[in-house]
């Protein structure tokens, strides 16, 4: 009798679901911007971070070189290396788990993770998240790829522009707070500011290094705010 999924795992499951879906509109975006199949599946497969991928084949769509496009989708990347302090202290990976927790350390997983109180649970929903997603999104990624390298000509269905599109629409779910949108609206303001002055893909870095500035930034000043908060002693009742 196969062993039902706990609580954690089955969230995980669940993220790695509505997330992979996802891989369908970068593999078809990604052909769309002047990949072919191969080499979406192959960004898919070792880059494997969703907000960087359709970074990369945005500034692509719009004209950038190769290089703006790496750049971009590095500056994008660069949370998943905080993440990986994460993981690490809730998992302890030995071994081959170190190479393969390295790989699934995305939001989902660490958000699906970060959720649970028992260490368990932690480790369960990272895997379980991290997995369903990497294997549906490389699944999707084929499907899309494949049926965007059928339509043929791009503009003639109007998805010239749509890789830039998607990229926004899997940004919009994490803009829960002020903090984020005030990062969000000064990055879009800077891009439009820079837009006419500078090479095709240059704008997208520029946002993603104002993006990046603001998150440190935040980051530092809510430091003295929770360390403050702490050292007070508790109030008493009347």
């Amino acid at each position: 009798m196969s062993r039902r999924l706990t609580p954690a795992q089955q969230r995980g499951v669940s993220v790695g679901v509505a997330t992979g879906l996802y891989g369908i509109s970068f593999g078809a975006l990604a052909v769309v911007a002047g990949l072919n199949v191969w080499q979406a599946q192959a960004l898919s497969l070792l880059m494997f971070t969703g907000g960087s991928q359709f970074a990369f084949i945005g500034v692509l769509a719009g004209g950038g070189t190769l290089g703006a496009a790496t750049a971009a989708a590095s500056l994008l990347g660069v949370r998943n290396a905080v993440y990986g302090v994460t993981a690490n202290a809730m998992l302890r990976p030995r071994g081959w788990q170190r190479a393969a927790a390295a790989q699934v350390t995305i939001d989902e997983s660490i958000a699906v993770a970060s959720g649970q109180e028992d260490p368990d649970e932690e480790r369960r929903g990272f895997w379980a998240a991290g997995i369903a997603v990497f294997v549906l999104w490389n699944l999707c990624t084929l499907l899309g790829a494949a049926l965007g390298d059928a339509l043929g000509d791009p503009k003639a269905w109007g998805l010239d522009g749509a890789a830039i599109a998607a990229f926004l629409g899997l940004l919009w779910p994490r803009l829960k707070s002020r903090d984020p949108i005030a990062i969000a609206v000064l990055a879009a303001v800077v891009t439009l500011l820079v837009a006419p002055f500078v090479p095709p893909g240059i704008p997208i870095i520029v946002a993603a290094a104002v993006s990046l500035a603001c998150g440190f930034v935040v980051a530092r000043s809510s430091v003295p705010e929770r360390t403050a908060s702490a050292s007070e002693p508790p109030s008493k009742g009347p």
